[in-house]
């Protein structure tokens, strides 16, 4: 679970496993099925750890892809956050407050999901923990953390009203720590051959200020750095020197070096989704391709 820098809030996800090629028939409740939902989940977490009922819980009954909740800052939950700070009712008790669409079924724009980022079978809807007693806050996370992973599943009719509100087949509702949202992330990337790259994503989401290199052959050569990830363009001749065997036939190359294009555009496209901005510098044949991507 990650903790904000004054460790007053608790940040987590309601994940929906759907069946397979059958997306939501609704991207966000409406304001009174959004308020059942919430104080079901408040429910169900308050059974799991007790403290979590003198905490406020805000949620916001609307579906992202993964990704959209991995990505620096924590833009998803940092707007729940906002939005908590300027609703009613502070200093009068513990709070459920729960976000969706509108009377008329309409998406406020904090709320829209990438339509392009629709299509997993993994949807999730982040929630906010929130109390003034950063001790109390801190014990919250750490036993939603011990547990969530093991003993997380959602009861059976809060599965059941998420179902029936989304108009959505819903195989599993369970909920997850951000840490646990990254690792199970983390594995599928590592299972999708995409393992080299997570180091990247990780060092941006836990240490933004850092850097962190894929500098492992044939993967591409990128280097995260001041909140950017930088990818080098390699020439075909630097590409060759770098990479492919000198006695490669020239259609073999040919053939090779598509491929590293085609990676370095899907390496590029996963970093985006995380929101992590991308540039190419470009590396002639002779030039040092680190050096050029510090500079």
């Amino acid at each position: 679970m990650t903790r904000s820098t004054t460790d007053t809030t608790v940040m987590g996800v309601m994940a929906l496993e759907l069946s397979a090629g059958r997306p939501p028939q609704h991207a966000a409740l409406r304001p009174s099925q959004a308020s059942e939902l919430a104080e079901r989940l408040g429910r169900d977490l308050a059974r799991l750890v007790p403290q979590v009922r003198g905490l406020d819980l805000v949620f916001v009954a609307a579906h992202f892809d993964p990704a959209e909740a991995l990505r620096p800052g924590w833009p998803l939950h940092q707007r729940l956050r906002e939005l908590q700070l300027r609703a009613p009712g502070r200093n009068e008790g513990a709070r459920v407050i729960a976000f969706g669409a509108d009377e008329a079924g309409d998406v406020p724009l904090p709320f829209q999901a990438d339509a392009t980022l629709g299509g997993g079978q993994l949807r999730v809807l982040p929630f906010l923990l929130s109390g003034e007693d950063a001790h109390t806050v801190g014990e919250v996370a750490e036993r939603l953390e011990a547990v969530l992973l093991e003993t997380g599943m959602a009861a059976p009719d809060t599965a059941l009203l998420a179902q029936q509100a989304f108009g959505a087949d819903i195989e599993h509702a369970r909920y997850l720590t951000l840490h646990d949202l990254a690792a199970m992330t983390a594995l599928q990337y590592e299972h999708g051959g995409l393992g080299a790259l997570w180091p990247l994503i990780e060092t941006a989401l836990l240490a933004p200020a850092s850097e962190q290199w894929l500098d492992a052959p044939p993967e591409p050569l990128v280097r995260y750095a001041d909140g950017e990830a930088h990818i080098a363009l390699f020439e075909p001749a630097a590409w060759r020197a770098r990479y492919a065997p000198q006695d490669a036939t020239d259609e073999r190359l040919e053939r090779a070096y598509g491929h590293f294009q085609a990676r370095q555009q899907q390496i590029a496209a996963v970093l985006e989704v995380h929101g992590i901005p991308v540039t190419f510098a470009h590396c002639p044949g002779k030039a040092d391709a680190r050096q050029t991507l510090q500079s």
